[in-house]
């Protein structure tokens, strides 16, 4: 007990010193090159070319290349083929030559894993800009889309938030297709990346199944649009491009930032220069403003992050030190609530659009994105503030709004996605523009876990209309063998902790047969280490790597949290695993954790949250002594 207690508050202390004075806590997050690589590129599209950025920029990519010559998409991942063209393209660009032996190397992988006419779609838009693959070889998406009633199957509001903000501005580099040309010696740069000779074979598009399917036949009506594309009205096609513009201007947020995410806002400011907006104009020079701040400059080494998440660092933070005993009263617990309900989004967003009973409340991830608010941000606020016992005079009518807003949210089946009621048709993940597979946004049971444990937390009973879908939806969505699929963090581990929290909260009975296969599946993947850990590679090959991979603190953290919740607490398995976490504390009081543990699309966007090896260690050994401190 007294190595318990003095790990929980070195923990506490290492964390309290990394709050911001404003009262918000915010971690890196880190994730693959390919935006930091796409940053150079973008520079040179809108001729804004930084030498000393760049050589800056080259200098990280090159700590970040492995062995054979490749760049990863996880640590300790193998080589991404899209991932190390963008890399290999954007030293290019950068003035390294292409027979430097990295250059060389990283020729020689992308060669072996396919070259240039299997990388993924965005990777080929970004070489069509500068001439070096050709548009009949992208999966057209035209700008018209942005007409198209909301009673359309395929209208924008059908796609998910993240895949909305790039669409729009994307259909405008669509329709213009500008062509900037490469510096001299890079102006052959295919040449480099492909492994067919020219010729059509490099721009075929393919449906990922051969067999009769809808993939198929949306491949067919890609080369339709492409072939008709020249009879296009122009007034038709000025009326979209306006739209998509408007579109664009409305959605920028009022400090320049569009949706939180990198991909949006550079592709938001490449459309508007293509619409022909100076780089001085209002929305263009906050835009760039915008990009740089989510950039970080280290010594001769510069990347840029794909997003920020105050919010959430902010809102788990508080969570581990409420667990852990800290009362709303001390100065780090009370900067940090005020902080948070500072940051209530009370105006409409893209939510709305489908979800018109709702009224606004919600929290997002950000620092500042008013038009997506996320109901997993929302939850965990809304848990925090319980949690912290914030008075209802301070609260004021946050909490009610914010549940208020939430409870709109319930999806039809049950569950709940991140930022849309009802974003599940299946069939726009089938067009071939989808080839990351996520342009949706359905329920998922690590949010509608996190939602349950809200609910039963401030006293919604297992017997609630609301209640009772959600569970249902979480036994339908249980895998055979007893863990839950994690949308938002690796993996299954992820999944299984948040439901059993979930269900725990809301008193369902944890000694069911399905709750006991899920405790089961856990107990059977601890290391032997008493850790647990889960590779990204469990979103690819799910039967070799469920469940499996090296011990992170974090995740050992996620499954100690879900046994508790089912009931098991003086177990060999939970006091091995609590041993691993006190093993493993370094000095400071933290942990080391260089694994990527967050999920931003599964099977291709990993993320390390570098706050996450600080707060979720600390929640387990708080509730561990909770629960075992009176015996």
């Amino acid at each position: 007990p007294g190595q318990l207690v003095q790990a929980i508050k070195r923990s506490q202390g290492c964390l309290v010193s990394q709050q911001h004075a404003d009262g918000y806590w915010v971690g890196e997050l880190e994730a693959n090159t390919t935006l930091t690589s796409e940053y150079i590129l973008f520079r040179h599209l809108i001729g804004q070319v930084d030498r000393d950025r760049e050589a800056k920029i080259v200098a990280y990519l090159l700590s970040e290349q492995l062995p054979d010559g490749g760049w990863a998409l996880y640590y300790g991942g193998p080589s991404d083929l899209s991932t190390t063209i963008e890399a290999y393209v954007a030293m290019r660009l950068a003035g390294v030559a292409a027979d430097a032996l990295p250059l060389r190397l990283a020729r020689k992988r992308i060669h072996a894993l396919g070259g240039l006419s299997h990388a993924r779609v965005f990777t080929k838009i970004f070489l069509a800009l500068f001439g070096q693959f050709e548009w009949r070889g992208i999966p057209v998406i035209p700008p018209e889309i942005i007409s198209l009633p909301q009673s359309f199957y395929f209208n924008i509001y059908e796609f998910s938030s993240w895949s909305r903000s790039v669409i729009i501005p994307l259909t405008v580099i669509f329709a213009k297709k500008p062509l900037y040309h490469l510096p001299p010696g890079c102006r052959h740069l295919a040449d480099e990346l492909f492994v067919e000779p020219p010729g059509s074979a490099r721009y075929s598009i393919k449906p990922r199944e051969k067999r009769l399917s809808w993939e198929l036949a949306f491949v067919l009506l890609d080369g339709i649009l492409k072939a008709s594309e020249k009879y296009t009205s122009p007034v038709l096609r000025e009326n979209a491009l306006r739209q998509c513009e408007q579109w664009i201007l409305e959605h920028q947020d009022h400090t320049g930032d569009w949706g939180g995410i990198m991909p949006a806002m550079m592709n938001s400011v490449l459309a508007l220069v293509f619409l022909g907006y100076p780089l001085d104009s209002g929305p263009v020079a906050k835009g760039l403003e915008a990009i740089e701040r989510f950039g970080i400059e280290e010594g001769e080494s510069f990347r840029l992050q794909s997003c920020v998440s105050p919010v959430w660092d902010t809102v788990l933070s508080v969570t581990a030190l409420a667990d852990s005993g800290m009362p709303r009263t001390e100065l780090p617990m009370r900067k940090a609530l005020l902080w948070l309900l500072s940051k209530q989004v009370r105006r409409d967003g893209d939510w709305s659009v489908k979800n018109r009973r709702g009224e606004p409340g919600g929290w997002s991830f950000e620092f500042n994105n008013d038009f997506y608010p996320d109901n997993d941000d929302t939850a965990a606020v809304l848990i925090a503030l319980h949690k912290a016992g914030l008075p209802d005079e301070e609260k004021g009518d946050a909490m009610q709004l914010g549940l208020r807003w939430l409870l709109s949210m319930q999806c039809d089946d049950g569950g709940w996605g991140a930022f849309d009621v009802n974003n599940n048709k299946t069939l726009i993940n089938k067009i071939p523009f989808a080839d990351l597979e996520s342009l949706l946004d359905p329920s998922t049971c690590d949010l509608t876990g996190r939602a349950l444990e809200l609910l039963g937390l401030i006293g919604f009973p297992r017997s609630h209309r609301i209640v009772e879908r959600a569970v249902r939806f979480i036994r339908q969505n249980q895998e055979p063998d007893g863990p839950w699929y994690g949308r938002w963090g690796v993996n299954y581990i992820y999944g299984t902790c948040h439901v059993l929290c979930g269900l725990h909260a809301v008193g369902e009975n944890m000694r069911q047969p399905y709750i006991r296969r899920a405790v089961q599946w856990l107990i059977d993947h601890q290391n032997a280490d008493g850790g647990w850990g889960e590779s990204c590679r469990s979103y690819e090959e799910p039967e070799a790597y469920r469940g499996v991979g090296k011990s992170t603190a974090s995740q050992t953290a996620w499954a100690l949290m879900g046994l508790m919740a089912a009931g098991i607490v003086r177990h060999s398995s939970v006091a091995r695993g609590v041993t691993f976490l006190l093993r493993t504390q370094n000095a400071p009081g933290t942990w080391n954790e260089p694994e990527f543990t967050g999920t931003g699309f599964p099977k291709y966007f990993f993320i390390k949250y570098h706050m996450y090896q600080h707060y979720f260690p600390l929640m387990a050994l708080a509730r561990y002594y909770s629960l075992t401190r009176d015996s």
